[in-house]
């Protein structure tokens, strides 16, 4: 365990930092449909597309695309703002499923749009528990319902939700849904 001066906030990138919906607009021009993020109701694009689509084929396209589409992801509204006010009294660690080959990318759009960091970790995996753990973090900030889940109840921690159609499922108590930036500042201001 590393000794800390600040509390640590871990923070998921894509649909926290970034839209919830910044990816489908990608995904609509390939498969040529009109998805919008309310069809989308599970943590699974494809569970929102009007007619089968081939897995395999799906990840392969978007293992492909990713660098790109991370590359011209949309910042989440405020979230540059309230990062850089929280940056001096906090450590942002970002912890994402992203895979470690887009590192570059994901550091330069740290950069590119300004949202301060004191670490970026990408894991290649949903299951940021060990990461969270080894890093210590006092609160997480998450869109996977079940991530929110398991990291608010193993390490017994408050994790701030962002509310969207595909995390409706229910929340045990200290997972705290949001529904945007302001409102997470709001809820640390009053907590730390």
């Amino acid at each position: 365990m590393t000794f800390k001066q600040k509390p640590r906030f871990g923070i998921d990138i894509d649909g926290t930092v970034t839209t919830p919906d910044t990816l489908i607009p990608h995904i609509n021009e390939q498969y040529k449909t009109n998805i919008v993020l309310d069809d989308v109701i599970e943590y699974d694009f494809l569970s929102a597309f009007p007619y089968p689509v081939d897995r395999n084929e799906f990840s392969k396209w978007f293992k492909e695309n990713e660098a790109y589409m991370y590359s011209v992801s949309a910042i989440a509204k405020d979230a540059q703002a309230i990062l850089t006010n929280w940056q001096k009294q906090y450590e942002l660690y970002y912890i994402s499923a992203r895979h470690s080959d887009v590192y570059d990318v994901t550091h330069k759009w740290f950069i590119d749009n300004k949202v301060p960091f004191h670490h970026i970790e990408l894991i290649g995996s949903h299951d940021k528990l060990m990461v969270a753990k080894k890093h210590n973090v006092d609160v997480f900030f998450e869109d996977k319902h079940d991530n929110a889940v398991m990291l608010a109840e193993e390490l017994n921690i408050p994790v701030l939700l962002f509310d969207t159609p595909y995390n409706r499922k229910p929340i045990p108590t200290n997972v705290i849904r949001i529904s945007n930036w302001k409102e997470a500042n709001h809820w640390i201001q009053k907590h730390f």
